[in-house]
């Protein structure tokens, strides 16, 4: 399959031998950066960031200078037409018009997508709210390809703010789809959404064990393991006492340590206090036993008080050799997605895992994506933007905002069919009833909300006053 004016908006984007097409290039441009200075002559890239940026903004621009093209950019939000109400969709066409690329950084949770549907050239996502960062994931997964051969089998541990980090998210998904184990270790109250655990074993397979926590000096140091993934590709199956598996399961070594910040900037006013409660700083004491001696240490940058600076000359140190892979492999991506170059999917490559073909939520109704930072809920964006859903589970309703991929519950249904015995009597129902489960999706009315029910016209029904009764 052509890389040609395909967008990159989460990694799920791409199959694994496409990946492995990406990193196949990327070492081909490492090895010779000053000859790839015609690959996109005469090609403009648009670099469109409305957050603060170093590594991503940079290496973005510096890899289409060393490809020959040129960048014209926004690295100041204020300076823009979105702070007098502009909408992304009317940004996006004007801007695929000067440019034959687009990347992005934005707050809003989706706006990458939103940006793809309107350009009419490839969008590359820079990082959208606390949703994703895949090209921060190519890096992290090319890093521990080169450092370990391979990434199937591995264990990874993940450890920080693994709420609101958009490289976590993105990792969790790629690192599934390539095989290798996740050990989750979050900060105090900044553990995974759920909407991202759910799509993991739903879409990924595997197992996700929860556990309470090893932090026994004594036998494992201070590793507040809360959470492992295990791949459906491993023979490994956590024991009905998941700890002492899970003691078995670190003493066997943890192949890299991915280390984030708490993201600050994404919290709530309730989650102030959250800054306070940090996980030990990763330092030479934390990872001098013996089942680390070998772990690479990575962070997507930038650090703050998390990671120790003398980890900087330890030869486990990553994470500035991953900030500099950024270089090819951005150039590898900008040259694929513009068809300066052919990318080479190896044959006995696996594609990516299928995900499933959920069937959508074409209903309209008062129904709204729950999640505030999502960009289908921006009054800049409501104008033009239909929430759009995914029906991803029956039991209970679940619907998946195509944009921020956030799920939710709704707590009330209707049909769009005759119901109870006249065209006009319009009633709503528990989305816990079975009478609900009943409905085909296309004439599935969801609420979250009796008022949203009542305001749309609807009256309580039979079974409107027993949600998440899975007995009616």
């Amino acid at each position: 399959m052509s890389f040609k004016n395909r967008s990159l908006v989460t990694i799920d984007d791409l199959s694994n031998g496409e990946i492995e097409a990406v990193f196949a290039l990327a070492d081909e441009m490492a090895e010779s950066m000053d000859r790839q200075i015609d690959v996109c002559h005469g090609k403009i890239m648009a670099s469109l960031f409305f957050e603060p940026s170093t590594r991503t903004r940079l290496s973005f621009e510096a890899a289409m200078h060393r490809l020959g093209g040129n960048v014209i950019s926004v690295s100041d939000a204020t300076s823009t037409s979105q702070t007098k109400g502009e909408s992304l969709a009317d940004m996006a066409r004007i801007v695929g018009a000067y440019a034959d690329i687009v990347v992005i950084r934005h707050p809003w949770e989706g706006a990458a997508q939103v940006v793809a549907n309107y350009a009419g050239v490839p969008v590359i996502n820079a990082g959208d709210g606390g949703h994703q960062h895949p090209t921060q994931t190519l890096c992290d997964l090319y890093t521990i390809k080169k450092e370990r051969q391979t990434l199937e089998g591995l264990k990874i541990a993940l450890w920080g703010d693994l709420k609101y980090g958009r490289t976590i998210h993105s990792l969790i998904f790629a690192l599934a789809k390539f095989g290798a184990n996740i050990l989750f270790c979050p900060s105090p109250g900044l553990e995974v959404p759920q909407h991202v655990i759910k799509k993991l074993i739903t879409e990924y397979g595997g197992e996700v064990e929860t556990t309470s926590g090893i932090e026994d000096e004594e036998r494992l140091g201070p590793f507040p393991v809360d959470a492992m993934y295990v791949t459906p590709s491993s023979s490994h199956q956590l024991a009905m006492v998941p700890d002492i598996d899970l003691e078995v399961e670190l003493n066997t070594g943890v192949d890299a340590l991915y280390v984030t910040r708490s993201q600050k900037e994404r919290f709530t006013s309730d989650e102030g206090q959250l800054a306070k409660k940090q996980l030990p700083v990763v330092d030479k004491k934390l990872l001098e036993r013996d089942q680390f001696k070998r772990t690479l240490v990575m962070h997507p940058l930038p650090r703050v008080d998390e990671l120790a600076y003398e980890l900087d000359d330890d030869p486990r140190g990553m994470y500035f050799k991953q900030a500099a892979r950024g270089i090819p492999i951005r150039m590898a991506l900008l040259s694929l997605l513009l068809g300066s170059r052919e990318g080479r999917v190896p044959n006995d490559s696996d594609s990516a895992m299928p995900l499933i073909a959920y069937p959508e939520y074409s209903r309209g109704s008062a129904l709204t994506c729950p999640n505030p930072s999502c960009v289908s809920v921006q009054a800049s964006e409501i104008k033009y933007l239909e929430p759009e859903f995914k029906i991803v589970n029956r039991d209970p309703l679940t619907l998946r905002c195509v944009y921020c991929e956030h799920g939710f519950e709704p707590e009330y249904v209707a049909s769009s069919e005759r119901q109870e015995g006249s065209p006009g009597d319009n009633r709503y129902q528990s989305a816990g009833s079975r009478w609900a489960r009943k409905l085909s999706p296309e004439n599935l009315i969801a609420f979250n909300t009796e008022a949203e029910a009542r305001s749309q016209g609807y009256k309580p029904g039979r079974y409107a006053k027993a949600p998440n009764n899975k007995g009616l």
